[in-house]
């Protein structure tokens, strides 16, 4: 999902350890949550990253370790709580690109080889272990787009290309062909996130002409039509939103159960907050941060209604850690 690179040296071995070793330093004790480490990513720490579920499994691959783009496969086993490598992406090494899934398949397509951004689309066959060439992307090359699968379909917005992108993109495997849809409503934006609830899209936060966008749109495929929701800032004359800090870009999302989380990204400094959107509601409250180090260009995913945070990269180290978050129980910082 898919970015600025800032660089800051750490100065002193001491503060390091210190720090590397405090759990959720930026936990409150009146906020709820709760994140418990499962089994490292087996593959080389990375940032931006995709994922993506296919039934009861979850997906990371792609990315770049700091060096070079990657191009190999991994899958999480949430019952046993291991990886297994899987074949890697035939195409282009890359990073930034978009990942999804429909009910029995897997697809990346776009993001940025090292020298130029790409748009060619594979298709992941979990039972062969095997990777097919699809039509190419409908739209323009172009990195830190999102996309999400709702069915057997699968669609792509937002990113650059060289500017700042809203338009909308359908993918239908059984006739491997591209549609142009109606157009995400409000700001363009590169680095959002997207996440589905009860077979509509989201998409929210990101970054636009330098500075973060606030507006959060959900489709309706039904009826091919985008609606806005409540702002996820402070912009209302009303109490509901005066402590929002929700707005960020290179963030990560996932849903558990009726509520959808937005995690870690950056905004003016890199972020480990977390906060939650109730549906029904169309409200916002804040969680207990991610109990790691903070970072940007992360992934996540949700498995059997499990929510799992992992990989990314701050200022200095790129991550292979993967949380699981609990967002009902009580912080522990000894767990």
């Amino acid at each position: 999902m898919m970015r600025a690179f800032s660089y800051v040296l750490l100065m002193g071995s001491s503060f390091f350890l210190l720090y590397a070793c405090t759990k959720g330093t930026n936990s409150s004790s009146n906020l709820q949550g709760n994140w418990i480490s499962r089994s490292d990513f087996d593959g080389v720490a990375r940032s931006e990253a995709v994922s993506f579920v296919i039934g009861d499994t979850a997906y990371i691959g792609t990315g770049n370790d700091g060096t070079v783009q990657l191009n190999d496969l991994w899958k999480y086993d949430v019952d046993n709580n291991y990886w297994i490598q899987r074949a890697s992406l035939p195409g282009d090494a890359r990073n930034s690109a978009v990942g999804f899934s429909t009910t029995t398949k897997g697809y990346i397509t776009t993001g940025f080889n090292g020298l130029v951004k790409v748009k060619d689309t594979y298709e992941f066959n979990p039972v062969q272990n095997t990777w097919t060439r699809k039509a190419d992307f409908g739209g323009s090359a172009r990195t830190d787009a999102v996309g999400f699968g709702i069915g057997d379909k699968g669609y792509v917005t937002t990113g650059n290309d060289g500017n700042a992108l809203k338009d909308f993109w359908m993918y239908d495997p059984a006739t491997d062909q591209w549609t142009q849809k109606v157009s995400l409503g409000g700001s363009k934006r590169e680095g959002a996130v997207a996440f589905v609830y009860k077979n509509q899209g989201y998409v929210t936060t990101g970054i636009n002409n330098g500075q973060t966008v606030n507006d959060l749109w959900v489709y309706d495929p039904a009826a091919d039509k985008w609606a806005q929701k409540r702002f996820i800032s402070n912009v209302s004359t009303d109490t509901y939103d005066d402590s929002y800090n929700v707005i960020r870009s290179n963030a990560t999302a996932f849903v558990m159960g009726d509520n959808a989380y937005v995690c870690t990204g950056e905004n003016g400094s890199i972020l480990k907050t977390v906060w939650e959107y109730n549906f029904a509601s169309d409200l916002w409250a804040e969680k207990t941060g991610f109990e790691g180090l903070e970072r940007t260009g992360a992934v996540s995913f949700t498995v059997k209604g499990r929510g799992f945070l992992g990989t990314g990269r701050n200022s200095t180290y790129r991550f292979d850690d993967l949380k699981e978050f609990f967002p009902t129980q009580v912080y522990n910082a000894n767990d």
